[in-house]
């Protein structure tokens, strides 16, 4: 039976992240939600990541699991118990993106630092489509800034050619959807296929909410309660570009750089790295 609930952690995952760990694991819950549990696991000589995907999200945790498979430099053990299925990898130490640009939102400082992820992100998404890969759900939280470079995580969607995703892909999150996904999907075509134009959109998209607090689309000025009409209709506003872009500019000369990829068409985005060299010349 698939548990509409969270079920316990599998006793196979714990056992596989104790292999990875050395030794017993110590669990910390960190998140619940749209069925998939996510557990922090810390042994004596590593730290792993522990994802249980249960009801709906079982076969979204499944596809992840076998994307990461697929990828270079992942590495996963997964399996099933009871109808949930789990997996594996490292946890990757340090903040996100939206964590790397904490100060320039509250105190207008840290600039360098917040350039020098912009960038990072932005060769590390530009290295994932040169593999033919397109991470489908770029968001400020999916960057993690390790010592080692930027890590992409959530990647339940990624896109590859001979890999691509099921009929409930909607475009990653509607915030940060490009126009013309948005348009693909209202006309009904399914599963959309992403783009690495699209992707840029969103990366640009995800740096523009990382330096204001503020999704870039400005929904107020539209009179458009998001939550109320929901995504769908959400979408219709993007796909014909309703929707005016945020005035707020607490980094203009970043911005600047990222406001003609949110407002030009389709084949005039520069591609992920060179929205980077951009912001390195800035």
């Amino acid at each position: 039976m698939v548990p509409d609930e969270a079920p316990p952690c599998p006793p196979e995952a714990v056992a596989a992240a104790e292999t990875l760990c050395g030794g017993p694991v110590a669990l910390k819950s960190i998140t619940d939600r749209r069925g998939s549990a996510v557990w922090k696991a810390t042994g004596t000589a590593g730290t792993a990541a522990l994802k249980v995907g249960y009801g709906e999200g079982a076969q979204v945790t499944a596809r992840e699991a076998g994307v990461l498979d697929r990828l270079p430099g992942y590495n996963v053990v997964s399996g099933t118990h009871e109808g949930a299925v789990w997996m594996v990898t490292p946890w990757f130490e340090g903040p996100s993106t939206w964590g790397v640009f904490k100060a320039v939102r509250e105190t207008g400082e840290g600039l360098e630092e917040a350039k020098a992820g912009a960038v990072a992100l932005c060769r590390t998404v530009a290295a994932l489509h040169d593999s033919g890969w397109v991470h489908s759900d770029l968001q400020p939280a999916h960057g993690i800034h390790t010592r080692k470079g930027v890590i992409l995580l959530d990647l339940s969607w990624a896109w590859r050619e001979d890999f691509v995703p099921g009929p409930e892909f909607r475009g990653g999150i509607v915030h940060l959807v490009a126009p013309e996904l948005a348009a693909s999907i209202n006309v009904g075509i399914m599963p959309v296929t992403p783009s690495k134009a699209a992707e840029v959109y969103a990366l640009a998209g995800s740096l523009w909410t990382c330096i204001t607090g503020r999704w870039p689309l400005d929904y107020e000025t539209a009179g458009i309660d998001t939550k109320e009409i929901g995504p769908a209709k959400t979408r219709a506003h993007i796909a014909n570009r309703r929707i005016p872009l945020d005035i707020s500019t607490p980094w203009p000369a970043l911005q600047d750089v990222l406001r003609p990829v949110l407002l030009g068409r389709t084949g005039d985005r520069p591609t992920a790295a060179e929205l980077g060299d951009l912001l390195v010349a800035l």
